[in-house]
């Protein structure tokens, strides 16, 4: 039978790591300097604009024109829509070989259409190539590898007739992915992936986090500190630490906490001055008090 192109989601994994699972696990960040350059040698005619940051398997699928893109120990992987191929024999070779690895997997899906295919190169060899719809055959390239047994004994699946597959080749595609990765993409911790277009589309803009006020936070600085104001219960320190500890756990820049705590010093130093006047003043006091009994009063004088 002629093939019949479909838009497909198909995902390349690039593995030269023994325990895929465990690169995973890591949870590693996504390099967006990475997928750019990538795409830059893959077709230097693209426009290649970021668009976002994010879990591949927690986010909605890609869409034509783009790429989801991640570079680990490793392990890497590609996500992006591929159109007029049904076999995935036939994929690109641009981007079946766009990173080096022992053992590159391609596994696409439609779920309109019921389309599900998996496909397994070794050394830049085909090993095994499978590509169905439910009622349709179109490649069928390698040995049945393991997994693939419960699914022609039938077992998977209820839906039964004569012209259909004994499974749904979608859910077949993911099986195989759970297999030769060793792990469950849909339930793995969060991976990583930047997002790319190549369509030309603008970089989406993100609004600028809003900053502290710095007069506010002098004055907050100041009002904990009581300056400013009297206080009959007046201590050095009081709310300092307070005041710390809510630097400390606010996500203030570098810059902000650096005028913050230079207020705090500022005011330290005043209360201290304040308070060693007071103290002197106090001493003064306390020595005329003391040789005040050596005062004697004047003689009288008769008259």
């Amino acid at each position: 039978m002629d093939s019949q192109p479909q838009d497909l989601v198909i995902t390349l994994w690039f593995v030269t790591a023994t325990d895929p699972q465990r690169v995973i696990a890591a949870t590693p960040r996504a390099d967006r300097g990475f997928g750019r350059k990538l795409l830059s040698q893959l077709n230097p005619r693209w426009s290649v604009t970021p668009i976002g940051q994010f879990s591949l398997n927690r986010s909605a699928q890609v869409s034509p024109g783009e790429f989801y893109i991640a570079g680990f120990a490793g392990l890497s992987v590609i996500q992006t829509v591929i159109t007029g191929t049904t076999a995935l024999s036939t994929l690109n070779t641009r981007l079946r070989t766009a990173l080096p690895a022992s053992d590159v997997y391609a596994f696409a899906t439609n779920t309109d259409t019921g389309f599900g295919g998996f496909a397994h190169w070794r050394g830049g060899t085909l090993k095994r190539s499978f590509c169905a719809e439910p009622q349709r055959v179109y490649e069928d390239i390698g040995l049945v590898e393991p997994f693939e047994n419960q699914f022609w004994a039938g077992t998977t699946s209820t839906k039964h007739s004569s012209i259909a597959l004994p499974f749904e080749p979608v859910a077949l595609a993911e099986e195989a992915q759970r297999y030769w990765l060793g792990f469950d993409v849909a339930t793995a911790p969060d991976i990583n992936v930047v997002a790319y277009a190549i369509d030309g589309r603008p970089e989406p803009k993100i609004a600028e986090p809003k900053k502290p006020d710095i007069g506010q936070l002098s004055a907050t600085a100041s009002g904990q500190l009581g300056l400013g104001r009297i206080r009959r219960d007046y201590d050095d320190y009081e709310g300092v630490h307070e005041f710390d500890e809510l630097i400390a756990e606010t996500d203030f820049s570098q810059e902000l906490q650096r005028v913050a705590r230079t207020t705090i010093s500022q005011a330290k130093a005043k209360a201290h001055r304040a308070g060693k006047k007071v103290s002197a003043r106090l001493g003064q006091l306390h020595d005329r008090l003391r040789h005040m009994d050596q005062i004697k009063p004047p003689k009288r004088t008769d008259r």
